[in-house]
């Protein structure tokens, strides 16, 4: 089997789990990658994710644009401000959610140790009241 190197561009977008669209990005449906996945996520003001974890695998976020937060932990009791620049690690299994509570939108590069992206997401619904909409 020989080696193929692809490109990609952002271009069309996906709903995942956690109710936010992502550009399409590298993953294996896209590339056949098998142990990574990247995308490019644009969270608009007032944009929130669902409470939810990434079952057995790491993620890795680069913020390019604006601010963010985001609660992180077994309730949700920890919290992250995020801005342009900012390199964010979230270990497996971490439960966390994501929210824009700004008036300008923030862009940010994700990649996880899921060459799936989706398969690993499970959803916290009984975290969601630990945040204030």
């Amino acid at each position: 089997m020989g080696l193929d190197c692809r490109k990609l561009r952002a271009g069309e977008t996906y709903s995942g789990k956690q109710g936010f669209d992502y550009f399409e990005g590298i993953a294996s449906e896209t590339v056949g990658s098998t142990g990574i996945c990247m995308h490019v996520l644009t969270i608009p003001p007032g944009g929130r994710a669902k409470a939810h974890k990434h079952e057995t695998h790491e993620t890795a976020i680069y913020q390019l644009t604006g601010r963010a937060r985001m609660y992180w932990g077994e309730y949700l009791e920890n919290v992250m401000e995020t801005e342009a620049g900012d390199m964010i690690y979230i270990p497996a299994d971490c439960p966390h959610l994501p929210l824009n509570p700004y008036d300008s939108e923030a862009s940010a590069v994700i990649a996880r140790t899921d060459p799936h992206e989706q398969e690993s997401v499970v959803l916290l619904p009984e975290l969601e009241h630990l945040v204030a909409p």
